[in-house]
Order: C-alpha cells, then structure tokens, then sequence
C-alpha cells in the first residue's frame, strides 16, 4: 500500500480518484490537488467513507516550486498528472527534484501551438534514468489501453504487425446544441489541426477532416469517423516491430461538425490572443469557458464508446488480421462513478498505470510509452476495474488512405 498524489481536479481526474479508493489494497491514501482548492474539497467530500485516506490540497501545475513543495510535503510513491498537458514538463522537473514516479495521459503540447509530439518528454529519458525514478507516458485510452492492446497483438497474436487502424467511437448523446466531452480546449486544438498518419518511415500529411470513412461499429453501429493525427501514431511507428503504416480515425456526428465550422469561421478556435476592452483574450480558451463543463455531462449522457485497434500482419508465415476493442456505456459509467464514459476510459487506464508502478511491475528507471512495458497485467486489469476488452478475428478493414 502507497500514496499517491493526484494533480488535477477534472472530469478524468474524479474517475481516477474514485478507482484508487475502489482499489484501497493497493492505494492508502491520495491526494488531490488543483488551482481550485473547493474543487478538491469537493471532490474528498464526495469519496468519503472508502477505506483509502483521501485529502485536498491546492497548487499551480505551472509553479515548479509549489508542485515540488507539495511533493515533499506529501511524499507519493507516484504523481498522477491530469491537468493540462501544457504542464507537463513543469511536473515532470517536479518529479525529477524530488525523485518521485511520474505518470500522464497525454503528450506535452506548448501553449502557443497546437503541435503535440513526444520529443520534449524523450528529452527527460536520461535524467529519470540517473534519477532512479520511472515516468510512464499517455496511460488513458488513446493514448495508453490503445499501445497496451498494440503490444498485447504482438506478443500473442503476431510475429509482425504491418497495418494498424486506431478507431474512437463516441456514439453518446448529451442532449446539448454543442458540447465536447473533455477539456474543450484541448479536444478543439486537437481536431482543427491538420491530420496525418504514419507509412512506409515518414509522416503523411492532410488537411483537417481530410479523410472520411465510414465503420460499422459493434454495440454501435456506422458512424462516421474521420482521421487525425494522434499521439501514439509517434511511438507506435517507434516500438512496433514490423510497422509499416498506422492511422488513427475518430467519429464525430454532423452536427458537431457543422457547430465547429461555423465557431471556426468567426474566430473563436483560434489560439492567438486579441485585444478585447484593453484585456488580452485567447479566443479557444473564452470559448471553452462558455460551453458545458465535461465533468457536468455524466446524468445527461447516454449511449455508448467503441475504442479499439485493428491489425494486420502475418503469425507463422501467414496473413492475419484481428481487431481488439473495448464497448463502453455512458449511462453505466455515471451510475458507478458520476461520469460519462469519455473521462471513465482515460481516468481507468491512469489507476491501473499509476498501480503497476507502486506494485512496482512497472517501474524501471527512465521515460516509457506503455507499450514498452508487458501488457498481460495491464489487460488482466483493464477486465476488473471496468473497461473489459472483446475480440474479432475476421473484422471488417478500413479502406486505403
């Protein structure tokens, strides 16, 4: 049993708390901490009773000399970084001060650019190995379950993998004109910038919603997806062995679209400060605070999410294809832990991450993508916290790019 210090108070971040009480074997205490101390408070209020030791405190993920405060104040085993991936490196430095494990969801991404790619949290691979202390990288679902079941594909079912299809359906329904179901402002970043997917050792470029297809999702039916460029696309095309192209295919309904063109073409995704009655204002980030709270969607959602990869390659000389994936309800979620299944299927994948560091089966020194670690306990995990995984070994293929 440990502790460990959660940073952030979000939507994910709820989840993540409450699977950690859920998991009091393995975590005795936790404690969470964000800009917004009432947030925290509230967030304690609302776990008590479970047997780990739950506190709130408040700190600025932008103030290395706060966070690191807080880590000697607190002494976790790990940090569990879910706030803004524009912090991530602050908190990394944090972790490297004070020697203490680091895990996150998501890639760093400056502030100024909507451009997120690995190499600045690579950068840190020899100080966490000097360090002694580990840092794992993009454990939610897309980034995270998505390497896991990457190198569970390879290690049972492929000598090679040679294609990989990643496939986010969101079929769920939260009843608003226009609302994102995480961060706005790091979900609009993501899907106004321009698509790319990994063949043949180089980088394939497209523009925004370039690339449309159309899937027949199980539990959910077709939709349409469209590709993006996604962050596991860099370290996949780096870990994977025999990799020769991966793409990463999100769905979004129409109207979503139509609302996000339209906010698109009057400014309001844009990153670059104005000048507004003598304030500077960036326009994503007044945007973001006039729609819904994500953490707020869970009671008005339902539906489901299909989240997985498709596979091909060859296993003994011979062509193979096989599709791996999760069904997640939006209802379900809510009734067992106040969310919709968005911040359920991120805030899942960080426990687990976050305990087979602190049982210590994934602790080694340095920076890691997860599927450079095994993923068997990973995938024994997933079944009993909540995200069970299914298969099909004859699935329909996604059409060439």
């Amino acid at each position: 049993m440990g502790k460990a210090l959660i940073i952030g108070c979000g939507g994910v971040a709820g989840v993540t708390a409450r699977k950690c009480c859920q998991n009091s074997d393995v975590f005795s205490e936790i404690l969470i901490a964000s800009r917004t101390l009432e947030k925290c408070d509230a967030l304690c209020a609302s776990l008590s009773g479970d047997q780990t030791k739950v506190r709130a405190a408040r700190v600025d993920a932008d103030n290395l000399h706060e966070i690191v405060s807080l880590i000697d104040r607190f002494r976790p085993e790990v940090v569990i970084h879910l706030a803004l991936p524009y912090q991530d490196l602050t908190i990394m430095e944090a972790c490297l001060k004070t020697k203490t494990n680091y895990i996150d969801t998501a890639n760093y991404e400056p502030p100024d650019n909507a451009k997120f790619e690995y190499k600045w949290q690579w950068a840190y691979r020899d100080r966490f190995e000097k360090a002694g202390i580990t840092a794992v990288l993009g454990c939610g679902f897309d980034p995270g379950v998505t390497g896991v079941f990457a190198a569970w594909a390879l290690k049972h079912h492929f000598d090679e993998i040679h294609y990989m299809d990643i496939l986010d359906a969101n079929a769920g329904d939260h009843g608003y004109p226009f609302a994102t179901n995480f961060n706005p402002e790091i979900n609009i970043r993501e899907v106004t910038a321009p698509g790319a997917y990994w063949e043949n050792g180089a980088w394939v470029h497209t523009k925004p919603m370039e690339i449309k297809r159309v899937y027949d999702f199980p539990q959910i039916g077709p939709m349409d997806m469209y590709l993006l460029h996604h962050e596991e696309l860099e370290s996949l095309a780096v870990n994977l062995k025999g990799i020769r192209r991966i793409r990463f295919f999100m769905t979004f309904s129409q109207n979503y679209l139509t609302h996000l063109k339209c906010l698109e073409n009057v400014g309001m995704t844009s990153i670059d400060p104005i000048d507004y009655n003598g304030a500077r204002i960036v326009p994503l980030q007044f945007l973001k605070a006039l729609l819904p709270d994500p953490a707020t969607l869970g009671p008005r959602t339902v539906g489901k999410t299909n989240i997985g990869c498709i596979f091909r390659g060859t296993k003994d000389g011979q062509e193979k294809t096989y599709y791996l994936y999760n069904v997640c309800d939006h209802q379900a979620c809510f009734r067992e832990v106040g969310s919709q299944a968005i911040s359920y299927t991120t805030g899942v994948p960080a426990m687990i991450g976050a305990m087979l560091i602190m049982k210590g089966i994934w602790r080694r020194p340095g920076v890691f993508n997860v599927e450079e670690f095994d993923p068997d306990p990973f995938m024994v995990a997933l079944n009993k916290w909540g995200l069970p995984w299914a298969e099909d070994f004859n699935p329909a293929l996604i059409d060439d790019a």
